[in-house]
């Protein structure tokens, strides 16, 4: 049935508005540090979801938010490109997440074989090493990059 209004408004203020008032935060600050040889301040990385460009049935309000910060990606980007912050935006699919480690195990394995290659669930370990990725390289900026070993959600 139709989701009440109030639960998509919580969802979207959590994961959309609260994103962007901790990178207006972090904006700041870093708009304080000494500039490295390219003029570089800090980089700034959001998390979306694959749910942004795949969502399912029992997902609007989840997909919209992450949707929102995918949208903010680019235009933050350029804004910010005056005080020399990147902006970057990493789009997990399926992780071993606290919530993904309450499931039963069976479960978690189920989900893992979706994804193409590998085909398991992706590892906190693999998404921290990314996030360095994206800091240490000074081309990347403005960008979504989807983490995800391929998958794309069916409807349900």
């Amino acid at each position: 049935g139709p989701m009440p209004g109030e639960f998509f408004r919580k969802v979207v203020e959590i994961n959309l508005v609260g994103t962007l008032l901790v990178c207006k935060a972090a904006a700041a600050e870093m708009q304080k540090n000494a500039p490295n040889a390219d003029g570089e301040r800090g980089a700034i990385v959001m998390t979306a979801s694959v749910a942004a460009f795949d969502g399912q049935i029992g997902q609007v309000a989840y997909a919209a938010s992450k949707g929102g910060v995918v949208g903010m990606t680019l235009p933050m980007a350029r804004e910010l490109a005056a005080f020399g912050i990147r902006v970057v935006t990493i789009a997990p699919g399926l992780f071993l997440t606290p919530m993904m480690a309450a499931l039963p195990v069976e479960a978690q394995e189920s989900l893992g074989k979706q994804v193409p290659f590998p085909p398991r669930l992706g590892r906190p370990a693999e998404y921290a090493s990314f996030v360095r990725q994206v800091i240490e390289n000074p081309m990347l900026n403005g960008e979504t990059i989807r983490l995800d070993g391929a998958i794309r959600m069916a409807p349900r």
